[in-house]
């Protein structure tokens, strides 16, 4: 009960935080939300994601953390701080289950017989935006 509890690193694909980790201050640096209920489990969550090379991005309550689930604007699409704010606000609880599912069937189909495990950024990030933007 006592332990902060904060959700990040969920709207960020394998292959781009493998990838895709950059200094503070550079461009095109890519954001992270992070949610939380308490300030202390946000601010320590925050400064992990800055730490690992990521601009995070305060995402609200934990109760409001959908918006960075998959089907939302922001999932797995490797926006900027500037970029992120926006689609987290437009997500449409309504709308993700479609879009999910239509990604992942596009995932499998891609995946289907070339024995790939998980696709990488440079298709991932670019059908996440077609599909959730």
């Amino acid at each position: 009960m006592g332990r902060p509890i904060a959700k990040a690193w969920n709207a960020i694909g394998s292959d781009s935080f493998a990838r895709k980790a950059k200094p503070a201050g550079e461009p095109e640096r890519i954001a992270i939300p992070v949610a939380a209920d308490r300030e202390r489990g946000r601010k320590v969550a925050m400064a992990l994601v800055e730490d690992t090379g990521f601009d995070a991005v305060n995402a609200g309550a934990i109760a409001e953390s959908w918006r960075q689930q998959p089907g939302a604007p922001g999932y797995c699409t490797d926006l900027t701080r500037e970029e992120l704010r926006r689609p987290l606000a437009a997500a449409e609880w309504a709308r993700l289950p479609k879009r999910r599912d239509l990604a992942v069937a596009a995932i499998m189909e891609r995946m289907e017989g070339r024995g790939m495990a998980n696709p990488d950024a440079d298709y991932l990030v670019p059908l996440n935006r077609a599909l959730y933007m």
